[in-house]
C-alpha cells in the first residue's frame, strides 16, 4: 500500500498536536432547516437538542423563508435540478442572465457575472484582469478567499495596515509606476464586524488612479439604507470598480456568488476567469430562490430594519453584562475571550444552556484573539435574544470574566 503506517502516523501526530493545542474543530449536525431555532446532534450520536442559533450568516432570515422555498421548488419543476455543464458550453439558462441583471441593478454597477460561490469569484477575478505589470494593495485583514485569489495571480502584491488610510496612500504613492493599481478590501470584515472606509478609499483611488475592489459578502442585502451594501452606507454607489459578493448568506442562504462592476472587467472574467470557465453553472433551483430573495428585498426594508434593531439590542445587552466586544455597527458581534480553550469551553457550556454559538480561534483568527463570534438575524425575536443574553451572562460568571479587562482575562487563562 502506498499509504503506509509511517504516512498515517505523520497525519495522526499532526491531528493530535492540534487537539492538544486546543485548536481541534468539531462539526455539529443540524437536523432542521437553518433558522433562529434549530435541532442539533452534538456530539455525534447524541440525542437531538433544540437550541437558539446565534452564529449563522442567515442575516435576513431568508434561508428558510416560505416564499424562497416555494420559488426554489418552482425553479426545480420548471428548469430542472442542475445544468451539468459550464456556462459557455451549454450551462446558461434565461434565469441566469435574469439574475445577473437584477444584481447589476441592485448594486448600481454596469454588469454582473455569476460564479458557483464568492470564493470562486475571488479565486478567478484577479488572475483574469491583472498581469505582472500591476499591483494589488490589500487591507491586511481581507478574507482568506481573497488571499487565495491573489496568490493565483502573477501581479505584485502588497498590504496596508487595517483601515489605515495614511498607510494606504503611501502604498499608492510607492506604486505609481505600475500599469494598474487595485485597492482590495472586505466591505464588512467578518471576524471583527467593522466596515471598510470606502468613501476614503474611493477618494484615494481617484487621486492616484487606482481601481477599487470590495468583497461585500457580509453586507449585501442589509448594510446601507436599502441594504445595497457598504458602498451605499459610505455614499459611493456607482464608484465601485469591482464588487464580489455571495448569495449564500443574506441573499437566500444557499450558495452562489458573483463579480459585479465595470462592464469590461466583467467581460474579462467571462472570457478568462478559470472558476467560471471550468465549474458547473449555478443550479436553477438556487437561481430561482435568489431571485425571490431580491424580490422580497425590493418590497421594503422591513427585514434589514429589524436586523439592525436586533443587533443594537444584542450589543447593548452584552456590553451591560460586562463582556469585551469588538467595536462595530453590524450584525457581527464578536465576544472576546482571547484563549482558544476558553472559547471552546464557553461554546460547549452555551450549548448546554440551549444556545448554539461557536468558538473561533487560530488559525481562523490570530493567536490570542479567540472569541465567540455572534451574528444576528432578522429571524430572531426578542425572546431569542433575551434567553441567549441570560445564558451568556451565566457562563460569563462561571468563568469569572464579566467586567474583566483583556489583561485580566489573559492573566487568568493565558493566550
Amino acid at each position: 500500500m502506498s499509504y503506509s503506517e509511517h504516512t498515517r502516523g505523520i497525519y495522526q501526530q499532526r491531528l493530535n498536536d492540534i487537539r492538544e493545542a486546543g485548536l481541534f474543530k468539531q462539526e455539529r449536525f443540524i437536523h432542521s432547516p437553518q433558522a433562529a431555532d434549530i435541532e442539533v446532534e452534538f456530539p455525534s450520536g447524541a440525542d437531538l437538542k433544540k437550541v437558539i442559533n446565534v452564529c449563522a450568516n442567515n442575516y435576513l432570515g431568508l434561508s428558510s423563508h416560505p416564499e424562497v422555498v416555494k420559488a426554489a421548488h418552482e425553479g426545480l419543476d420548471t428548469r430542472g435540478y442542475g445544468m451539468s455543464s459550464v456556462r459557455f458550453i451549454c450551462g446558461t439558462q434565461d434565469i441566469h442572465r435574469e439574475l445577473e441583471k437584477v444584481v447589476t441593478d441592485f448594486l448600481g454597477t454596469e454588469d454582473t457575472i455569476l460564479f458557483p460561490s464568492c470564493m470562486d469569484a475571488n479565486a478567478g477575478v484577479f488572475e483574469a484582469i491583472l498581469t505582472k505589470d500591476d499591483i494589488m494593495i490589500s487591507d491586511r485583514l481581507v478574507h482568506a478567499s481573497i488571499v487565495d485569489g491573489m496568490r493565483l495571480c502573477n501581479a505584485e502584491h502588497d498590504t496596508y495596515k487595517h483601515g489605515d488610510m495614511e498607510h494606504l496612500e503611501k502604498k499608492l504613492q510607492q506604486f505609481q509606476d505600475k500599469r494598474l493599481r487595485v485597492i482590495i478590501n472586505d466591505g464588512v470584515y467578518s471576524m471583527d464586524g467593522d466596515t471598510a472606509k470606502l468613501d476614503e478609499v474611493v477618494r484615494l483611488a481617484e487621486a492616484y488612479d487606482a481601481l477599487v475592489f470590495v468583497d461585500d459578502s457580509h453586507a449585501s442585502g442589509f448594510i446601507g439604507k436599502t441594504g445595497r451594501g457598504t458602498h451605499e452606507k459610505c455614499g459611493v454607489v456607482g464608484k465601485m470598480d469591482i464588487i464580489t459578493t455571495t448569495f449564500g448568506k443574506a441573499l437566500g442562504g444557499a450558495s452562489g456568488g458573483c463579480v459585479s462592476g465595470r462592464k469590461e472587467i466583467v467581460e474579462m472574467c467571462r472570457q478568462r476567469a478559470r472558476p467560471y470557465l471550468f465549474s458547473n453553472a449555478m443550479a436553477p433551483v438556487i437561481i430561482s430562490g435568489v431571485l425571490k430573495a431580491f424580490e422580497i428585498l425590493k418590497r421594503s426594508t422591513e427585514l434589514r430594519d429589524k436586523l439592525e434593531e436586533n443587533a443594537h439590542y444584542w450589543r447593548r445587552g452584552l456590553t451591560e453584562a460586562g463582556f469585551i466586544l469588538k467595536k462595530g455597527d453590524t450584525p457581527i458581534v464578536p465576544v472576546m475571550l482571547f484563549n482558544a480553550k476558553l472559547s471552546q469551553d464557553f461554546s460547549r457550556d452555551l450549548y448546554g444552556e440551549g444556545i448554539y454559538a461557536i468558538g473561533f480561534f487560530f488559525p481562523v483568527v490570530a493567536k490570542g484573539q479567540a472569541r465567540i463570534r455572534t451574528q444576528l438575524s432578522a429571524g430572531h425575536e426578542k425572546h431569542h435574544l433575551d434567553k441567549a443574553l441570560e445564558a451568556f451572562s451565566k457562563i460569563g460568571k462561571k468563568y469569572q470574566i464579566l467586567g474583566k479587562t483583556e489583561e485580566e482575562i489573559v492573566s487568568m487563562y493565558g493566550l
